[in-house]
C-alpha cells in the first residue's frame, strides 16, 4: 500500500474501529476506495457516520460494477461525503455472482432506498433488508438485469 494512504486520518480511524472491515485499499488518481467486508458494511458506515471529526453523513450515490467473468462477479460502490470536512469516500463491497447479496444501508442512510432498488433492477443485486426491494425502472414483469454484462443485448425472447 503507498505511503500516503497511511497518512488518510479516515482510514487511520476506520482501521482503530474495526481492522478487520478492511479488506484493501487501493488509490487511482488521487482518490482512494476502501474495500468493506460484506459483514462489517453496516457497523462502518455507522462509524463513518458518527464519529467525530469524519461525520460521513450524506450518502451520495451508489451503484455497481459487474466484473464477468470474474469471482466475486460484482462491487457495490458507495459514495460518502462529509459535510463537515467535504471530504469524499468511496467504499466497495464484493459478492458473488451465483447469489449477489448485501445488506441494506437503509437503516444508516435511508436515501440508500432508492438507490438499492436501482441496482436491483439493473444488475440484480439484493439488498438484505431493504425495506421495499422491487424494481424502479424496468416494469415488473422484465425479465432479467440489462446492466449485467451477460445480458443478451437483443434482450431474451
Amino acid at each position: 500500500m503507498p505511503s500516503d494512504l497511511e497518512s488518510n486520518l479516515t482510514l487511520k480511524k476506520l482501521r482503530e474501529f474495526a481492522p478487520q472491515a478492511v479488506d484493501e485499499v487501493r488509490e487511482f488518481r488521487g482518490e482512494i476506495a476502501i474495500y468493506i467486508r460484506p459483514d462489517m458494511l453496516i457497523r462502518a458506515c455507522e462509524f463513518l457516520r458518527d464519529e467525530p471529526g469524519l461525520s460521513f453523513r450524506f450518502l451520495s450515490d451508489v451503484t455497481a460494477v459487474d466484473l464477468y467473468p470474474n469471482e466475486p462477479r460484482f462491487e457495490v460502490v458507495y459514495h460518502l461525503l462529509s459535510l463537515q470536512t467535504a471530504e469524499r469516500l468511496r467504499l466497495k463491497v464484493r459478492t458473488g455472482g451465483a447469489n449477489p447479496s448485501v445488506d441494506s444501508l437503509v437503516p444508516v442512510y435511508p436515501c440508500a432506498n432508492a438507490f438499492e432498488r436501482e441496482v436491483f433492477d439493473l444488475f440484480g443485486i439484493q439488498f438484505a433488508g431493504h425495506p421495499y426491494l422491487r424494481r424502479i425502472l424496468m416494469p415488473e414483469d422484465w425479465e432479467g438485469y440489462p446492466l449485467r454484462k451477460d445480458y443478451p443485448t437483443e434482450g431474451y425472447r
